[in-house]
């Protein structure tokens, strides 16, 4: 099987089953993904690059939608290349939004298409309400069209993906005839808990067992949407009462989602300025671990948060419940659909700072008593989220595209109608023949269950 996997931070969702296929020699595995250094043994990058950036003077509702268009436009250019060289994939697997799948189907009308759907923008009931209250229709019209390029895919894919349920409520039910609802998987052999770990770090001169009492933090970025501002206020209230607890944060000091700050300004640097009262000898910033130092710290954990408003949930989440850690979660849509209040964690009102001060204390006084809640945290895991369960689905899932046997039945529970000509198919466009064999319908394939 001949896969073109498309990511503008390549491998990211596609890492492990990418690296699945590529252990195949049979199979052909080329990514395409903006410069980013990282690699998979087996597959073969291609870095694209948008020949500008979108102009200023682009009105303001379409400045993402031709950045779209311009990271399209540089795909397109690099699968030309490839189209040339002789590669053309049987299946292409990109993420929308970023516009990487938006024109694939022009280069490869024969590929078929399986896109990575993570987000939809909603003004309301979303993350856009939930962080502004007093929406004007300014903000309504310029969320709904931030949709554009992701319209465009869901329109043309032949397939799509969505890693939960909440995610995928997120996008018009006219198209979950055509979606499965399928997480990427966690690691849950390397995402296990343990009773001897240490955590060091020479620079920081910090050294930590599971003896000491420790509150943990991780983010890709430090910023409202990850609930960074109010964890930082909880922080200095639980310093003050509680003198042996150490703070660990994972993560780097950017925004990864959301509104950022003026330049030469940030939310950590913020919270350290505004918080007179936080104890610094306490609070250890470890920045971007090596990944077996993250599990380390996971593992460690006498208490760890996780904060999110209404959106894309992060995978530290469930790298946490798999290694046993003790959650205090936001109570909001995402983390509901994974944590039960008093069963696998506990949660707690994000923007209440004084009663999530006293959930997190609550954990740490139980912390040993809390054993079953630990346990049933990584039940979970292993019940929905395990890779070793999800790797395969999503596998069959592929190969099922990628030979012309659409999946049986769509999130929705509606099996796919089959009998219309398939998504850009037809006459190829000249120089681009349609490869013999192929057919120009999905024909229906066995019936299974959904994923």
């Amino acid at each position: 099987m001949r896969v073109l996997f498309l990511h503008n931070n390549f491998p990211a969702q596609y890492k492990h089953v990418a690296a699945a296929l590529a252990a195949d020699p049979a199979n052909q595995i080329v990514a395409g993904s903006l410069d980013n250094k990282k690699n998979l043994p087996g597959v073969t990058k291609h870095i694209y690059k948008p020949q500008r950036e979108p102009r200023k003077d682009t009105h303001h509702y379409l400045r993402s939608t031709e950045a779209a268009v311009l990271d399209g436009q540089a795909v397109v250019r690099m699968c030309g290349e490839l189209r040339k060289s002789g590669f053309i994939p049987d299946l292409i697997c990109g993420h929308s939004g970023w516009g990487t799948t938006i024109y694939t189907k022009d280069v490869f009308p024969e590929a078929r298409l399986l896109t990575y759907f993570e987000w939809y923008y909603n003004a309301r009931n979303s993350d856009v309400d939930f962080m502004n209250k007093t929406l004007t229709w300014e903000d309504l019209c310029r969320v709904r069209t931030r949709n554009l390029p992701i319209l465009m895919d869901l329109a043309h894919c032949d397939w799509g993906i969505c890693p939960t349920q909440y995610q995928l409520s997120q996008i018009p039910r006219v198209f979950h005839s055509k979606l499965t609802q399928l997480h990427d998987g966690v690691d849950t052999d390397f995402f296990t808990p343990s009773e001897s770990v240490q955590f060091e770090i020479p620079g920081l001169h910090l050294r930590l067992t599971r003896d000491a009492e420790v509150l943990t933090y991780a983010t890709r970025g430090m910023e409202p949407y990850r609930g960074f501002p109010q964890f930082m206020q909880a922080v200095e209230i639980l310093q003050q009462r509680r003198p042996n607890l150490q703070v660990v944060i994972a993560g780097t000091d950017r925004v990864a989602y959301g509104k950022k700050l003026p330049e030469g300004e940030s939310y950590k640097g913020k919270a350290l300025d505004e918080l007179k009262g936080l104890d610094h000898s306490r609070l250890h910033f470890v920045g971007h671990l090596p990944f077996d130092m993250y599990r380390n710290l996971l593992q460690l954990s006498s208490v760890h948060v996780y904060l999110t408003i209404p959106f894309v949930l992060s995978w530290s989440l469930l790298e946490a419940m798999s290694t046993g850690c003790l959650v205090v979660g936001s109570d909001t849509l995402p983390v509901r659909e994974l944590i039960e209040d008093g069963r696998n964690g506990l949660m707690t009102d994000m923007f209440d700072i004084e009663a999530m001060a006293a959930r997190i204390e609550e954990a740490l006084n139980r912390r040993e008593s809390m054993g079953d809640i630990r346990t049933n945290a990584r039940q979970t895991i292993l019940e929905r989220y395990a890779l070793r369960d999800l790797l395969p689905k999503h596998l069959q899932l592929m190969r099922d595209l990628a030979e012309g046997r659409a999946p049986a039945e769509s999130a929705a529970g509606r099996p796919l109608a089959v009998g219309a000509p398939r998504q850009g198919g037809g006459q190829a466009s000249k120089g681009a023949p349609p490869r013999g064999g192929r057919p120009g319908n999905i024909p229906r394939g066995k019936r299974r269950r959904r994923h």
